[in-house]
C-alpha cells in the first residue's frame, strides 16, 4: 500500500509543514541579521532544536493473542451480494478448511459482521450445526461453538453472514460518485490492508494464513464487477432478472488483505505487456483517456520486473482502477490494484507534470508489490517495512528504466532521503523493525520511516552489495519463498548467500535501532597521500548526542575526489567508532567527498577546510547535482540542531548561484522555508523575503513564464517551483503577471497552462482577498477533475485574513470536499501561518467528534493530527482532552509524531 505521506514529489512552491514553532531570537543575532542582509550572521545558529524529549508517559500495549493454528483454510468459496441502494451486503462463504487438531470451536477474525447461520461438513459425514456465536469485538474475533468435537481431517465451513457497506473507507465500504450526467451514484469497494477484511467475510486475516479464493459477486447487470481475478462465468441470477453472477477464477494462495472486489461504473482501456498480460485501466466512465498514461507505465512495468526479479508474473492480467473515495494513495491487491483518482488518472490537457511523474510512481510502488508482498508476503507485520522500503526504491528504478529524462534518483534524495533523515533525527522516532502485537498497531507503523527510511537503507544495501549480486540475492529470494510467508532475516539470508558479504549483520544496524550516525571528517595531507580521519556518533535534531551508551553502525563509506567526480576512489565499511583512512597518490588541491551520490544514510560534519575546498565543486557544477544537494542539505540540518554556526549554511547557498538543477533548487527552497518560518514572527521577515527574492530573481528571469521549445520535465517543474516561490515571497513583478493571468484564466479568455496553475492559485491567495478566495472556490465546484480540485484545496490555506481563514477550514468539511482530502485542506491551514497552526488547531477540538467519526482511527486520523508537530503536547494535555479521547490519541503516536501532509 502507498500512503500519501509527503514522500514524493515535493509541492515545488508551497513551503514543507515544519515539524517545529517558529521561535524568538536572540537580540544579539537579530541585529546581526538586520546588518548583514542574510549575507551572514556573525555568531551562533538562528535555528531553534526540531525537538524536545518526550517524557509522556505512554500506555502500555494492548494484550494480544494470534489466531489458533487448530483449523485453518485451504481454499474460500466467497459469494457476496452487495446492495448499492441500501448500502448492506449479503454473504455466503464456503471454506474448505483443515482440523490439524479436534476441537468443538473454531475462532476466526469477524468485525462489524453478523452471523445468521454456520455449520461444519466433515469430508464424507454429516452437516455439524454451530450452536452459537460468541463475539470478542474488540479483539475483532468470532467463536464459532459446536455440539460436538470437530475431528482430525478436512472439512467445509459454512457460513451466511450480512454487513454493512460502511462510509469509512475500509473494509467493504461505499464510494460516491457523480456520473456524467450528475447523478449521484455509489461504487461497492474495498480496502483490507491491513486488517479489515474480516469487514466483508469472516477469515483467517493474518499474513501468514494464505488461502486460495474462489469468488463470486451478485451485482446489478448494468454494472462493472472486478475481482483478482479474471471472470470465467457470467450468467443472470435465477431469482432477479436484474442481477446477474459474476464468478472469477480460483485466486493463487494469497493473504487475505490482498483479497480486492470491486462493483460499479468504469470505462476501461486496454493493453498487453510484452510478456503477454492483460492490462487494463479502469476510470471514471466518460474518462477512459485519462487512463492512457498509466497504462503505458503498467505496460512498460511489468517486463522490467519480470526481468529484474527473473521470475514471470503469476496471474493472468492486472487491473488498475481509480476509485472516487480512497483513504491510501493505492494498494496493491493481487491482479486489481486500487488507487485515488490522482495516483492513476492523467489528463493530456490539464495534468502538471508533477501529476505525471507522481502516477509513475505509485504505478512502479504497486506493480512491485505483486512480487514483493504478494508472491512472497511478510509473516507478519513486523517486516511491513521491507514490504513497502523496497517498494519505495524499486519505484524509483522502474520509473529510472520508464522515464530517464526526470532524473528520478536526484530527486529521491529530495524527497524520500533528506524526508527520512530529518525524522529519523527526532528524539521520538523508532527504529525501522517494530515488534507489532494487536492489530491496531499496525496504522502506526505506516509512516515514513517505514518507507523513506525504509527506501533509503534499502538503496544503500544495493549499492553495498553491487547490482548483479542484488538481484542474484532477490531472485532467490523470490523463488525460495514464493506462494509463501518470509521475515526480513530471510531476505539477507540470500543476500549473503549471492554477495559473501555481512548483510545480517550490517543491516541490523540500521533497522533495528533508529536513528542514524554523522559522520565527522578531518584530513592532513602528508606528501602524496592524503589522511583521513572518520569518526561516527548518532545525529540528534535536539543537538549533539549526550548519551553514555552512544549506538554504532556499521556504515558503508564511499569516497571520490575532484580528478573524477563520478567516480568512487574507495570503499570501506565503519564498523567502529573511529577509523583513519590513506587515499594514495592525490595533490593538496584536489577536493576530497564523502558519500558520492548522497547513498549512505548519514549525515556529514566537514572540518572547514575541507568544506572550503569543495565550494568550486558547487560554482563550477563538478559537484554531481544530487552532491551538491547532499552538501547543503547537510549543512542545514548541522545548524537547526546547533552544531555549526549559520554562517556555514549561508556561505554555501552563495555557492549556488549557477545552479540549473531543478531538485537542488527544490531542496533549497524547502530549507529556505524553514528559515522564513522560523523568523515569520519576528521584525526580519521582509528581510528573508528579500532575500528569497534576490536569490530566485534570475533563474525565474532565465526560465520565464512561457515553455521554450527544448524544454522538457524537469523545465516544467523548475518553472513552477521558481515563479511560485517569488509570487509567494512577494515579487512585484511575479505578483503582477500572476494576477494578470489568473484573470484571464477565469474569465476564458487564455487558460493557465497545468504547470503554472499552482504557482499562480498560490501566489493569487497569498495576496488576495474574500474575492480571490470566492473565485477559488467557484472554481473548485467547477473542476471536473480530482487534480484540479487537489489542486485548489492544497493552497487555499494560503489565504492570509482571519475570517477567510476560517471560511477555509469550514469548506474542509463540506460535501465539497471528499472525505480523504479535508486532511490536505486543514494541513494547508496549518501550514501557512501560526495564526493558521492556532486556527486549525481549534477547528480540529471544536470538530473533533466528526472528524473521528469519519476516519475511526485510522491512518487518516493520524495524519491529521500531525499536520503541526506544535499540536502534539496539547494533543496529551489532560486540561484539554478526557481519559478516552486520550487514549484515541496516545495508541496512535507512533504515526501521529511522524506523518504529516505535504505532499504534492
Amino acid at each position: 500500500m502507498l500512503l500519501v505521506l509527503g514522500r514524493r514529489v515535493s509541492l515545488s512552491f508551497v513551503k514543507r509543514v515544519i515539524p517545529q514553532d517558529p521561535v524568538l531570537l536572540s537580540n544579539p543575532i537579530l541585529q546581526d541579521f538586520r546588518t548583514i542582509k542574510f549575507r551572514v550572521i556573525h555568531s551562533g545558529t538562528v535555528f531553534a532544536s526540531a525537538t524536545r524529549q518526550n517524557t509522556d508517559t505512554m500506555p502500555e500495549r494492548r494484550p494480544f493473542v494470534r489466531l489458533p493454528t487448530d483449523v485453518y483454510p485451504v481454499n474460500y468459496g466467497l459469494c457476496l451480494k452487495p446492495d448499492l441502494i441500501d448500502f448492506t451486503f449479503e454473504g455466503k462463504l464456503e471454506a474448505i478448511v483443515k482440523v490439524n487438531l479436534a476441537t468443538n470451536q473454531i475462532v476466526m477474525n469477524c468485525a462489524d459482521i453478523d452471523i445468521i447461520t454456520a455449520s461444519f461438513v466433515p469430508e464424507g459425514g454429516e452437516e455439524i450445526n454451530a450452536t452459537g456465536f460468541n463475539y470478542q469485538n474488540e479483539d475483532e474475533k468470532v467463536t464459532l461453538s459446536f455440539p460436538s468435537a470437530l475431528q482430525k481431517g478436512s472439512g467445509t465451513l459454512k457460513i451466511d453472514f450480512v454487513g454493512e457497506l460502511n462510509d469509512k473507507m475500509k473494509g467493504f465500504y461505499r464510494s460516491k460518485y457523480a456520473t456524467p450526467a450528475g447523478e449521484i451514484r455509489y461504487a461497492a469497494v474495498t480496502q483490507f490492508e491491513a486488517t479489515d477484511a474480516r469487514r466483508a467475510f469472516p477469515c483467517w486475516d493474518e499474513p501468514a494464513i494464505k488461502a486460495t479464493f474462489d469468488i463470486s459477486l451478485i451485482v446489478p447487470k448494468d454494472r462493472v464487477a472486478l475481482s483478482n481475478m479474471n471472470v470465467i462465468d457470467r450468467k443472470p441470477h435465477p431469482e432477479d432478472d436484474s442481477l446477474l453472477e459474476v464468478k472469477f477464477a480460483t485466486t493463487p494462495i494469497m493473504s487475505t488483505y490482498l483479497v480486492a472486489f470491486v462493483i460499479g461504473e468504469y470505462d476501461f482501456v486496454e493493453g498487453q505487456s510484452s510478456d503477454g498480460v492483460t492490462v487494463r485501466v479502469y476510470t471514471p466512465t466518460g474518462k477512459a483517456e485519462q487512463g492512457k498514461f498509466a497504462l503505458e507505465v503498467a505496460v512498460k512495468t511489468l517486463p522490467f520486473y519480470n526481468d529484474y526479479f527473473n521470475v514471470p508474473y503469476p496471474l493472468p492480467k492486472i487491473d488498475l482502477i481509480a476509485i472516487a473515495d480512497f483513504a491510501a494513495g493505492a494498494m496493491e491487491n493481487w491482479g486489481l490494484v486500487t488507487y485515488r483518482e490522482t495516483a492513476l488518472l492523467i489528463d493530456p490537457k490539464n495534468s502538471c507534470s508533477s501529476s505525471r511523474q507522481w502516477v509513475a510512481l505509485v504505478v512502479g510502488h504497486e506493480l512491485a508489490h505483486q512480487w514483493f508482498g504478494n508472491l512472497v508476503t511478510m509473516e507478519w507485520w513486523t517486516h511491513l517495512w521491507l514490504n513497502e522500503g523496497f517498494a519505495s526504491w524499486i519505484e524509483y528504478l522502474c520509473v529510472d528504466h520508464c522515464f530517464p529524462d526526470y532524473d528520478i534518483w536526484t530527486q529521491f534524495v529530495s524527497a524520500d532521503y533528506t524526508r527520512a533523515l530529518d525524522l529519523d533525527a527526532l528524539d521520538n522516532s523508532h527504529p525501522i523493525e517494530v515488534n507489532v502485537g494487536h492489530p491496531s498497531e499496525v496504522d502506526e507503523i505506516f509512516d515514513a520511516i517505514s518507507y523513506s527510511k525504509g527506501a533509503s537503507v534499502i538503496r544503500m544495501l544495493h549499492n553495498y552489495i553491487g547490482d548483479k549480486d542484488f538481484r542474484k540475492g532477490m531472485h532467490s529470494y523470490l523463488l525460495k519463498f514464493q506462494h509463501k510467508n518470509a521475515a526480513t532475516e530471510d531476505l539477507w539470508d540470500c543476500l549473503e548467500q549471492a554477495s559473501g558479504k555481512p548483510i545480517a549483520l550490517v543491516m541490523s544496524s540500521w533497522t533495528k535501532q533508529m536513528g542514524f550516525p554523522i559522520i565527522v571528517v578531518d584530513q592532513e595531507q602528508q606528501g602524496d597521500d592524503r589522511i583521513l580521519k572518520i569518526s561516527q556518533k548518532k545525529f540528534c535534531a535536539s543537538g549533539p548526542h549526550n548519551g553514555e551508551d552512544c549506538p554504532n553502525w556499521m556504515v558503508p563509506i564511499s569516497i571520490c575526489t575532484g580528478e573524477d567526480p563520478g567516480c568512487t576512489k574507495l570503499k570501506v565499511l565503519l564498523d567502529s567508532p573511529e577509523t583513519t583512512i590513506t587515499i594514495n597518490n592525490i595533490s593538496p588541491d584536489q577536493w576530497v567527498k564523502i558519500n558520492p551520490g548522497t547513498v549512505g544514510f548519514y549525515r556529514i560534519q566537514y572540518s572547514s577546510a575541507m568544506l572550503e575546498g569543495l565550494l568550486p565543486g558547487i560554482r563550477d557544477l563538478t559537484l554531481l547535482p544530487v552532491d551538491r544537494l547532499g552538501l547543503q542539505n547537510d549543512l542545514f540540518s548541522l545548524s537547526r540542531a546547533g552544531m555549526i554556526s549559520t554562517v556555514e549554511v549561508l556561505k554555501l547557498m552563495e555557492a549556488f548561484v549557477n545552479e540549473p538543477n531543478y531538485t537542488v533548487w527544490s531542496d533549497l527552497s524547502c530549507n529556505l522555508g524553514v528559515l522564513s518560518s522560523l523568523l515569520s514572527h519576528t521584525d526580519f521577515h521582509e528581510e528573508i523575503q528579500e532575500f528569497i527574492r534576490d536569490l530566485f530573481t534570475p533563474i525565474g528571469l532565465k526560465l520565464g513564464w512561457e515553455c521554450k521549445q527544448g524544454e522538457g520535465h524537469l523545465d516544467a517543474l523548475l518553472r513552477g517551483l521558481v515563479l511560485g516561490k517569488l509570487g509567494k515571497a512577494g515579487h512585484k513583478p511575479t505578483l503582477e503577471e500572476a494576477r494578470r493571468r489568473f484573470k484571464d484564466h477565469v474569465e476564458g479568455k487564455q487558460i493557465l497552462s497545468a504547470d503554472l496553475r499552482s504557482p499562480v492559485y498560490l501566489t493569487v491567495l497569498k495576496h488576495g482577498d474574500s474575492a480571490t478566495l470566492d473565485t477559488m472556490l467557484k472554481l473548485h465546484k467547477q473542476a471536473d477533475m480530482q487534480e484540479e480540485k487537489n489542486r485548489i484545496e492544497r493552497v487555499l490555506g494560503a489565504i492570509s485574513a482571519p475570517d477567510l481563514i476560517q471560511k477555509v477550514l469550514t469548506f474542509a468539511l463540506s460535501e465539497d470536499v471528499r472525505p480523504q482530502d479535508t486532511v490536505s485542506v486543514i494541513g494547508g491551514v496549518a501550514g501557512s501561518s501560526k495564526h493558521g497552526r492556532k486556527a486549525a488547531w481549534k477547528f480540529v477540538k471544536d470538530n473533533w467528534e466528526e472528524l473521528h467519526n469519519r476516519y475511526q482511527g485510522g491512518f487518516l486520523i493520524s495524519r491529521l493530527i500531525k499536520v503541526k508537530t506544535s499540536f502534539i503536547k496539547q494533543f496529551f494535555s489532560k486540561a484539554l482532552f478526557n481519559c478516552s479521547y486520550s487514549h484515541i490519541f496516545l495508541s496512535s503516536s507512533e504515526s501521529t509524531t511522524l506523518c504529516y501532509e505535504t505532499r504534492n
